[in-house]
């Protein structure tokens, strides 16, 4: 696959840059060319992130750093066996307990909800950090919804992580998950809530927690673009409005779904 001009393979993260080092030379910058293709690509452009994948996996195999940006290229394209077997052998090479909780929501999306709660309780669990541990506790939530537990996933959520005020990586992503199944079970007035808070902590804009809370208050949007064109010579005037906004509740392993 074409790499473009600008991947030199320098942008790699030091430790992987170092795993890389006991290949050829030539080998080990084809490699980390790939795997900055994987990572620039596998938001916007999964399938494309794949396909880098594949191929630094064909040029390095016995590299976890390898085998780990493989499982999460399957994951993104909801290649859930591939990426299960990419991670146990990532984990296997490096011994660590990191990839616990994406292996259990590979599970999960391989439609074995009851085998990611039986890893949710595994010892490996305490061995992980304060990140990795919020991450185990949204996917034990998701598998409970998967199962129609709903309000055993909601009370999986809560937790000393959901209470605080204090703003972390993983603080968004929580409210969203609570607020998403507090609306499921019909508490729109806590989902609301929830869901704001989601709001302040999301800087980043990594949930769609703003459109969601204003579906629930009834926001409309109105399309300029639509909006501009009917004011064209010869048309109606007619207002363009797209309609209420649209609160997309999918493709976050938080709120029940894997990808």
């Amino acid at each position: 696959m074409p790499i473009p001009e600008d991947v030199t393979g320098d942008e790699i993260d030091k430790d992987v840059r170092q795993e890389l080092q006991s290949l050829p030379k030539t080998l080990a910058e084809d490699v980390a060319k790939n795997l900055v293709m994987v990572a620039r690509l596998i938001d916007e452009d999964p399938e494309g992130a794949y396909g880098y994948s594949r191929v630094a996996l064909r040029l390095a195999s016995r590299v976890a750093a390898v085998r780990e940006a493989a499982g999460f290229a399957a994951y993104a394209t909801q290649k859930y066996s591939e990426a299960l077997a990419e991670f146990r052998a990532a984990r296997r090479m490096t011994g660590t307990v990191e990839l616990w909780p994406v292996m259990a929501d590979c599970e999960r999306g391989l439609g074995r909800p009851e085998k990611a709660l039986d890893m949710a309780g595994a010892p490996e669990v305490h061995k992980l950090d304060k990140a990795g541990q919020v991450e185990m506790r949204l996917v034990a939530a998701g598998a409970r919804r998967d199962m129609g537990q709903l309000d055993a996933a909601i009370v999986t959520l809560q937790s000393p992580e959901l209470a605080s005020n204090s703003v972390q990586p993983w603080t968004a992503r929580l409210r969203y998950a609570y607020a998403d199944a507090l609306l499921a079970a019909g508490r729109e007035r806590e989902a609301r809530e929830w869901f704001a808070k989601a709001v302040e902590a999301d800087r980043d804009g990594s949930t769609d927690a703003s459109d969601r809370l204003a579906e629930l208050d009834g926001v409309e949007f109105v399309d300029a673009l639509a909006e501009d064109a009917s004011d064209e010579p010869g048309e109606s005037g007619e207002s363009g409005e797209s309609g209420e906004a649209a609160g997309s509740a999918d493709a976050s392993p938080e709120d029940g779904d894997k990808h």
